[in-house]
């Protein structure tokens, strides 16, 4: 269990009131919990899944050390037809979704791993290749964190942003967003419309006089 809070007093008389209904231990501070490593600091924590991305570059068993500046690369549309599938497309989908929960500490490949999720039913080389360069920039962003400061402000700020009709086989558009509270990202998410946006011809006054 997991107790959260300032006040060393109460948590003490919490953890003390727990060992007597149930079997448990104090194993201090939290340093690691489900594959995300936790780190404090007197500016404030550290968040970060950096074995679980070794762990998981070491299964993808790539066979060169070549690391990329960007998860994907600009004006890319794919297609559930390009290329030829995959023969056997275990190890796509048991990647994928891998960095599906990756993306709780790494929010910079949020937008690449909703593309590639959308194809783990029937994959392609095409899929797989784009699947390859993610891994390639986690690779030289391993190190990359999540900073939650001590000392911010509780004002609540979100942004927003979306595409235009980029996915080229449904015309939908794809929106994104990211919440902060002061200066910590606490919440961020990419998703594709639900409906299809349709461009409306806007008329001038002088079209309509004869």
């Amino acid at each position: 269990m997991i107790i959260t809070g300032d006040d060393s007093e109460y948590i003490a008389f919490v953890k003390a009131r727990l060992t007597e209904q149930f079997l448990m231990s104090d194993l201090g501070p939290l340093r690691y919990f489900l594959g995300i490593e936790v780190s404090s600091t007197s500016d404030g924590f550290f968040i970060s899944q950096e074995k679980y991305i070794q762990d998981l570059l070491t299964r993808a068993s790539l066979s060169d050390e070549r690391t990329v500046e960007t998860p994907m690369e600009l004006n890319v549309h794919l297609r559930a037809s390009d290329d030829d599938p995959l023969s056997d497309p275990t190890r796509y989908r048991h990647l994928v979704g891998s960095l599906v929960y990756l993306d709780v500490t790494r929010p910079d490949i949020s937008y690449p791993v909703h593309i590639l999720s959308q194809f783990v039913s029937a994959p392609t080389t095409v899929h797989y290749s784009h699947l390859l360069r993610v891994l390639r920039y986690l690779r030289g962003t391993i190190s990359h964190r999540l900073f939650f400061p001590r000392s911010s402000s509780l004002q609540l700020q979100a942004y927003s942003d979306a595409t235009w009709a980029s996915d080229p086989s449904d015309r939908r558009s794809l929106s994104a967003y990211c919440v902060f509270l002061g200066d910590s990202l606490i919440a961020w998410k990419t998703k594709k419309q639900t409906a299809v946006s349709l461009q409306v011809q806007r008329l001038s006054c002088e079209q309509w006089l004869f």
